[in-house]
Parts: structure tokens; C-alpha cells; sequence
């Protein structure tokens, strides 16, 4: 990973790009990766997480649609969402506008994680880089709404195969990409999927106990 030698942050100006094919990439190793798990197995909880593998899949399949739709208005908005409707299906659960029909089973489950992946592959790909639109974490460009697409598929993927009993390691420059791009604080001591883990929350690391907080930084690098 790009570092500066100072202060161990990640230094922009060599950083690698996110890009719309990362965003395909990290959605179709998670449905690679967890499309094979019997239906039986969809009810565990999902991790650490309150919710259970389906609903967080589903969870993830409305997070991208959610950032392709903010980047979808001619005038996208600077000082909130997108006004689309989201319920939870029960209490506790996400509060999603992406729901999949449960009689469709894990297959149509990974349609639709796959389906909205796709549309948000497409708003990246078609929106000028000029564009900003609201996040609460910083205003940000259709990369910063790519890399925001995949920490989410990545890190709810290792959710969803920590309750489905899989293993899921995704690649380390994807994985590097984003964290350069939206964890500038990230420790640079780390491998690359270790380190997102820990920026997320979600694991221990060496003399770093796991985060109780964390946030990214979604605002443009320049």
C-alpha cells in the first residue's frame, strides 16, 4: 500500500484509482462466493451483526442501489438522500427499499445482489467525475460512491460467510484501493484485508484493539 514514510497515511497522489470494474468484481466474488450455501443455512445470524445472513444480503444489495440512485438526478442532491421510501421488515431488521422474494430462495437472493451491483457498476461508469452528491460522511464523487459499493460488499460478504460457515478473503489491491481511497488512517503496518477489518470495526490487530467507532471519508482526495 501507498504510504507517506511522515505520518504512515495513505499518499494520494500515487494512490490507485477506484474504479467501476472494481465495484464488478468485488459483486461478483461475493455471489461466487456465497451463492453455493444451502437455504437451510440463511437464518444464522450474520457475524457480529444483530442480522441474519438474508437480510444482510439484502442489506448490501439496497446499500449499492441506494449509492447508484445518488448519483442518478441530473442535479444530484448535496444535503441529503435521495427520497426513496425504506422500511424494515421487522423490528430490529435493516431498513431497506431492496427486498428479495423469499420463495425465490438463495439463488434469486444473489440475482438480486448481483442485479443492483450492476446499476451501481453502470452509474460509476456513465457519471462524469465532476458529479457530487450527498453522503453523510462527506459529499462525494461517483469514485468515492465505487469504493463506499465495495467496503460494503467486502466486509458484509465476510459478515454473511462468518454465519454461513465459508471462508471469503478478497484480493489485497482491492482491497489496498479502497482503503487508500476512503481510510486515510488505516494502519500502515497491515496487510490490506486485515487492515479494512480493522477499519471496519471488525477485527483485532496486532497492539490494536478493534475500533468501537469507525467512519471513512467519502469526500473527493482532490
Amino acid at each position: 500500500m501507498s504510504r507517506s514514510p511522515e505520518n504512515g497515511l495513505s499518499s494520494a497522489p500515487s494512490r490507485a484509482p477506484v474504479t467501476a470494474d472494481d465495484v464488478d468484481l468485488a459483486v461478483r466474488l461475493a455471489v461466487d462466493a456465497l451463492g453455493g450455501a444451502p437455504g437451510s443455512a440463511w437464518g444464522r445470524k450474520a457475524g457480529a451483526l444483530e442480522w441474519n445472513c438474508w437480510e444482510t444480503v439484502e442489506h448490501l444489495a439496497d446499500d449499492l442501489f441506494a449509492y447508484a440512485a445518488q448519483l442518478g438526478p441530473r442535479t444530484p442532491p448535496l444535503d441529503r438522500y435521495v427520497p426513496i421510501v425504506s422500511e424494515s421488515r421487522r423490528p430490529g431488521g435493516p431498513g431497506n427499499t431492496i427486498h428479495a422474494e423469499r420463495d425465490a430462495g438463495p439463488a434469486g437472493l444473489m440475482q438480486v445482489l448481483e442485479a443492483n451491483g450492476a446499476l451501481l457498476v453502470a452509474m460509476v461508469r456513465t457519471t462524469p467525475p465532476h458529479v457530487r452528491a450527498f453522503h453523510t460522511q462527506g459529499v462525494s464523487d461517483p469514485e468515492g460512491f465505487a469504493a463506499m459499493g465495495i467496503v460494503e460488499t467486502l466486509v458484509h460478504t465476510h459478515d454473511v460467510a462468518e454465519g454461513l460457515g465459508l471462508t471469503w478473503t478478497p484480493p489485497a489491491d482491492l482491497c489496498e484501493r479502497v482503503l487508500a481511497r476512503l481510510f486515510p488512517e488505516a494502519p500502515a503496518d497491515a496487510t490490506p484485508w486485515p487492515a479494512l477489518l480493522w477499519s471496519t470495526g471488525r477485527t483485532d490487530l496486532p497492539g490494536r484493539p478493534r475500533p468501537t467507532t469507525w467512519r471513512w471519508y467519502s469526500a473527493p482526495l482532490s
